[in-house]
């Protein structure tokens, strides 16, 4: 068993120390809401030094990243019928999921550990994202066991809102995803811009602890990057003229769907590792 960082958590720009997240767990506005516009495009390996390159020129790595960026694991809450998922493919002007996640490294973890439990919505352009930071023995009594937990300096209004939507739609766990995360943040008339860089990513179907070390498979080819542009307005010219020069062209992809079709709960998109190519479909936990 190799040693075990510290817990991470969710802080402005990403996870934060231990220490600290333990702090704004007892502290309240504990609730985070974002409204953004956000961009995803598709980076083949071999141009991703150049798109590093130029964030780096005209970004800031995110302090919360060390350097080597962190680890994002999100357990996704569905209906039997896959509801969540066919408003996405659908392209629903409102559509919203709901999922518990953990920032940091695989593995064993005190019940205590903090967790970030999410629902994100789309109202036709505009991402909105709330999220509570609760204990994970607590997420998981509310979200897995449906019940209704209270906890110091935590949302109640928006606790029992995620209660009442599992409850009244019959959520259950569905899919995981996880990922290396690689964050820049903006600075000077960029504020508010972050970029994203999401290195192999995997997903299961199964073994929904978000601190078991288990096996997981590639949900989007290895070979390519998932980069995330979210902006508080719209993208920086710099950002659009970077990708039409890199040929890089704007995709809906959701982590959670390639999780979904990957393991046969609905028919696959072209991004996947082709099937049989056995020699990329298994990925390592961390």
């Amino acid at each position: 068993m190799r040693p075990q960082r510290a817990p991470r958590t969710v802080g402005p720009g990403g996870p934060t120390a231990e220490d600290e997240a333990g702090h704004r767990l007892r502290t309240p506005s504990t609730l985070h809401a974002f409204n953004r516009y956000e961009l995803k495009y598709l980076v083949p390996v071999s141009r991703a030094a150049d798109v590093r390159a130029e964030l780096a020129a005209r970004m800031r790595p995110d302090r919360n990243g060390d350097g080597t960026g962190y680890g994002v694991w999100s357990l996704y809450y569905d209906t039997r019928a896959l509801r969540f998922y066919h408003e996405k493919i659908e392209g629903l002007r409102f559509r919203r999921k709901l999922r518990v996640r953990r920032y940091g490294e695989v593995g064993a973890a005190p019940d205590d550990t903090p967790v970030s439990v999410e629902i994100k919505q789309r109202v036709n352009r505009v991402t909105q994202k709330r999220r509570v930071l609760l204990p994970y023995d607590q997420a998981r009594a509310l979200c897995d066991r449906r019940v209704r937990i209270e906890h110091p300096g935590a949302d109640q209004a928006f606790v029992d809102e995620v209660l009442d939507l599992i409850v009244r739609l019959d959520l259950r766990p569905t899919a995981m995803t996880g990922y290396r995360r690689e964050p820049y943040v903006g600075a000077d008339a960029d504020l508010g811009l972050r970029v994203t860089l999401d290195h192999r990513v995997r997903g299961r179907d199964r073994d929904f602890d978000l601190r078991a070390e288990a096996e997981s498979r590639y949900i989007v080819d290895p070979h390519l990057v998932v980069m995330e542009v979210k902006a508080n307005e719209r993208a920086p010219y710099w950002v659009t003229d970077m990708a039409a020069r890199l040929d890089l062209q704007v995709e809906r992809i959701s982590k959670y769907c390639q999780s979904v079709e990957a393991f046969g709960m609905a028919p696959r998109s072209v991004f996947h590792v082709p099937e049989g190519d056995d020699s990329v479909l298994r990925a390592a936990s961390s």
